[in-house]
């Protein structure tokens, strides 16, 4: 029986309203792997939700870092709980806010959302991975590859298949910063290098693709190692 840590990006979640024609291909997806005998731990993340409402706070009031995380992580939380809902007699009833706790679940699917200001959703798909002993995290969102750089701001920017933490912590700097873009955070990839777990980053909405990851075959995205 396989567990399979996955970060669902929020851009696949709510890309501008909530995508049902995504969440029920990847119902239907999951379900699937399940009846194969596989488990899933979900951890959710905030997407165009989380920056609307950090761009909303700042157009009326201004914002300090804190509190642009904080509404990040309830963006986050909204999601686990969609998810979690689609997923309910197959899922954990909690979705996990605190990832010190002790996690421990019986059932299939485990949902996760934001912990803590400081990082992303991404760090709470490594403290999931080291609870749990996985080599691995599925990072999903609407990207096919990492780049060298921002492709939208650098057409010239080139793709990344396979790259060392070393050198992807180049690309993503040491310094998070609240509603930033990056394909896998400052903070998670620096303990994700230390516990020596691997990121593969993929579009979530090619789920064959995915299918190909999970059964160990040739895929197309990108491998932190």
């Amino acid at each position: 029986m396989a567990l399979y840590v996955i970060s669902v990006g929020g851009s696949l979640i709510v890309p501008d309203e909530i995508d049902t024609t995504f969440l029920k291909s990847f119902k239907q997806f999951i379900i699937k792997r399940i009846e194969k005998g596989d488990r899933f731990v979900l951890i959710a993340g905030g997407g165009k939700t989380c920056r609307k409402y950090q761009q909303a706070a700042a157009e009326v009031s201004g914002i300090d870092n804190e509190e642009k995380d904080w509404l990040g992580i309830h963006s986050t939380r909204l999601n686990a709980h969609l998810l979690r809902t689609i997923f309910k007699i197959w899922a954990n009833p909690k979705v996990i806010t605190d990832f010190e706790d002790d996690i421990k679940f019986d059932e299939k699917i485990l949902v996760g959302a934001g912990w803590k200001p400081g990082c992303s959703t991404d760090l709470d798909a490594v403290h999931v991975a080291k609870k749990y002993q996985g080599s691995t995290i599925i990072n999903l969102s609407n990207i096919d590859y990492a780049y060298t750089e921002d492709p939208k701001l650098n057409p010239k920017a080139k793709k990344i298949e396979n790259i060392s933490w070393k050198d992807f912590r180049k690309i993503v700097g040491d310094v998070w910063d609240p509603g930033m873009n990056a394909p896998f955070d400052p903070i998670a990839s620096r303990e994700a290098e230390k516990a020596k777990i691997k990121v593969a980053i993929m579009n979530g909405r090619d789920l064959n693709n995915l299918n190909d990851f999970l059964d160990g075959k040739k895929f197309n995205g990108t491998l932190i190692k």
